[in-house]
């Protein structure tokens, strides 16, 4: 169980990417994740490029925006919290393509 945004970011999905490389090449693009509460920060998941990397920060230019709470994260990376209710409930923020949004889900989850 993940306890930390930067946990999921540095292992979860770092490992990921690595021994899944085509769910990365599936999304292609750049995408900024704002994470708010008690740990605020930003994470730059960029699967535009080969591999794809992961890097705390921001950085113009992305596809995709997703915004949520780090608890509200960590409950959606460990499975506890189902993604379309969170959009659904606002707990999950989506600014640009939908699309790309919701093939993220195979990356967190």
């Amino acid at each position: 169980m993940y306890q930390t945004a930067k946990e999921i970011f540095e292992e979860k999905i770092t490992n990921k990417l690595k021994k899944e490389p085509a769910k990365a090449k599936a999304i292609g693009a750049l995408v900024v994740f704002h994470i708010t509460g008690n740990n605020t920060s930003d994470w730059v998941l960029d699967c535009s490029k080969e591999p794809a990397e992961v890097k705390m920060g921001s950085q113009e230019g992305a596809k995709v925006e997703v915004t949520m709470t780090e608890e509200d994260f960590v409950k959606l990376a460990n499975g506890s919290l189902n993604p379309q209710m969170a959009f659904l409930g606002g707990k999950l923020k989506v600014k640009g393509d939908m699309g790309l949004a919701i093939k993220l889900g195979q990356i967190l989850t």
